[in-house]
C-alpha cells in the first residue's frame, strides 16, 4: 500500500488541472491579492494552502475565516477584533484574524455572503493596509496576504449591485478558476485510488485491493456535482462497506439517501418558521381570520385560515416571481416615501443590493430617486 500526504490530495493529470497548478507556482510568490473561484467541493482550501506555502510568508500564520459561518455583526468583529466595552459582554480589547495574520496569509471563503459593510472594511484593509477594530477609532496597520475564494459569480453580483465593484477590482490582481471534476475524467480513478487508500489505511486494512470494472464505470460515468468532495465520501463509503481488503469495491452507492422507505413531502416545524423581526409590523392579507384555541393560555389568538389560490395553467413562473418582486419592491418604496435606505432596511438588503433591484427592473426613475439618503 503506497502512502500518501496530506497535500497529495491536489493530484491530477488533467491539462485543465496543470495550467491551475502553473498558475498557483507563478502568482504565489508574490504579496497580492488573489480569487479562487470555483464550484463547491473543487478544493478551494487546497487551492489557497498551496499559495501560501508557496509563498515568501510560508513560515508565518496561515489564517483561515469562512465567511458565510457568521452573521454581519460576529464576521465584523473577528476580522478586525474590538476594543474593550465595545458592546455587551467586551470586557477586553480582542485581535481580529487581520491582526493574528499580520505578516502571513489570510484567507476568506465564500466572500460572497458578505455584506456591504463587511466589503468596505475590506476594501480599505486591501487599498491602504489599515483598519478600525469595532469600538475604536484608532486605525491598525497590518501587512496580509489576502486570499478569498468563492463559488459565485462575482462581476454578475457586481453589475446586479449586490458586491462592491471596486472591491472586486481591487482582490482580482489575479484569479485562479478552478476546473470541476467532470472536466478532469482522467483524474477521477486517480483520486479514488488515493480515498481508497486511505480510508483502508483509516480502517486499519492490511491493503486495498483496487475496483472492479463495475465499479470503475461508475464512477467514470456519474457527472459530480459536488465534486471533488462528494467522490471522496462516495469512495470512502464503499470502501467502508465493503470492509474486506482481500474483495475488490465492486458496489459504488451515489446516493446514499436512496431507498424505499425514504420520506416524501416536508414537514416544518413552528421554530423554523420566520417571523418579522419587528413587533411593530402588521401583516396585510386579505385572507379571513379564524380562532385557534391554545391550551393553557389566556387569550385565543386569531391566525389566518389557508387560501388556496386558483391558478390557471400554463403559467411563466419566472415573470410571475419577477413581478411579485417588482410588487414588493414598489410598496416599500411607497411606504418610505422613496428613500432608499430606508427601503433597503425594510427589505432586509444593503442599499448596493437594492440600487442592483432597481436597476435590474428599471425602476430608477424620478419617484424612485426623489429620495436617496
Amino acid at each position: 500500500m503506497s502512502r500518501y500526504r496530506q497535500q497529495d490530495n491536489l493530484l491530477g493529470q488533467a491539462n485543465s488541472f496543470l495550467e491551475v497548478l502553473e498558475q498557483i507556482s507563478q502568482i504565489a510568490p508574490l504579496d497580492k491579492p488573489v480569487l479562487v473561484i470555483g464550484e463547491r467541493g473543487t478544493g478551494k482550501e487546497l487551492i489557497a494552502a498551496r499559495l501560501h506555502f508557496l509563498s515568501k510568508r510560508w513560515d508565518q500564520n496561515y489564517i483561515k475565516l469562512n465567511c458565510a459561518a457568521l452573521s454581519e455583526s460576529l464576521l465584523e468583529s473577528e476580522l478586525f477584533g474590538y476594543e474593550a466595552g465595545a458592546f455587551t459582554g467586551a470586557s477586553k480589547r480582542r485581535e481580529g484574524r487581520f491582526e493574528v495574520a499580520h505578516n502571513g496569509t489570510l484567507f476568506l471563503d465564500e466572500l460572497a455572503n458578505t455584506s456591504g459593510l463587511i466589503q468596505e472594511k475590506l476594501l480599505r484593509v486591501v487599498e491602504y493596509g489599515e483598519f478600525e477594530r469595532v469600538g475604536g477609532s484608532k486605525s491598525v496597520k497590518t501587512d496580509v496576504r489576502l486570499i478569498a475564494a468563492t463559488n459565485e459569480d462575482l462581476p454578475a453580483l457586481a453589475d446586479a449591485g449586490e458586491f462592491r465593484a471596486d472591491l472586486l477590482d481591487r482582490l482580482a490582481f489575479d484569479v485562479i478558476t478552478i476546473p470541476p471534476l467532470r472536466e478532469r475524467r482522467e483524474d477521477i480513478m486517480m483520486l479514488a485510488e488515493n480515498f481508497a487508500i486511505n480510508m483502508a489505511r483509516e480502517m486499519e486494512m492490511e491493503l486495498f485491493s483496487g475496483f472492479t470494472e463495475k465499479a470503475k464505470r461508475t464512477l467514470l460515468d456519474y457527472d459530480w456535482p459536488g465534486n471533488i468532495r462528494e467522490l471522496k465520501n462516495v469512495v470512502e463509503r464503499a470502501v467502508y462497506r465493503t470492509n474486506n481488503p482481500h474483495l475488490p469495491v465492486h458496489e459504488i452507492v451515489l446516493d446514499p439517501f436512496e431507498s424505499a422507505f425514504r420520506p416524501k413531502g416536508r414537514v416544518k416545524t413552528n421554530d423554523r418558521v420566520s417571523t418579522p423581526d419587528s413587533p411593530n409590523v402588521v401583516a396585510q392579507t386579505d385572507t379571513p381570520m379564524v380562532n385557534e384555541h391554545i391550551e393553557g393560555a389566556d387569550v385565543t389568538p386569531l391566525i389566518p385560515a389557508k387560501k388556496q389560490e386558483i391558478v390557471e395553467y400554463p403559467i411563466d413562473l419566472k415573470e410571475r416571481s419577477q413581478q411579485h418582486e417588482i410588487d414588493m419592491i414598489k410598496q416599500a418604496l411607497a411606504d418610505s416615501q422613496f428613500n432608499q435606505k430606508k427601503t433597503a432596511e425594510k427589505l432586509s438588503l444593503t442599499y448596493h443590493q437594492l440600487r442592483g433591484y432597481l436597476k435590474k427592473y428599471n425602476l430608477l426613475d424620478s419617484s424612485a430617486e426623489n429620495v436617496e439618503a
